[in-house]
């Protein structure tokens, strides 16, 4: 595992951020900004560029540690499983 969050973010799909899926997230030149729904309600984080390097790995956990004036948060960076119609173990009988 990396120890660079920002790094880990720039391969990241989705996230979860305090127990709540995000797949609303941007890191640019300036901060790290996440959106997620929790029932009704929208939450937003929002982290400077600072906060982000500063952030440690929790090896047990398995989630990042990012803190901002509210306090910590627990993040855990995701990849999604992407796939495709096309069975690639498939002949074409018509043929």
């Amino acid at each position: 595992m990396t120890n660079n969050l920002m790094t880990v973010l720039a391969g990241s799909d989705m996230l979860e951020v305090d127990g709540l899926h995000a797949f609303d997230f941007t890191l640019d030149e300036a901060q790290l900004l996440i959106t997620a729904m929790d029932g009704r309600e929208n939450k937003n984080w929002r982290f400077s560029l600072d906060q982000v390097r500063a952030a440690t790995f929790d090896e047990t956990l398995h989630s990042w540690i990012i803190a901002d004036d509210s306090g910590e948060h627990r993040l855990v960076c995701m990849s999604a499983i992407t796939g495709n119609n096309n069975d690639e173990d498939e002949t074409d009988e018509h043929a």
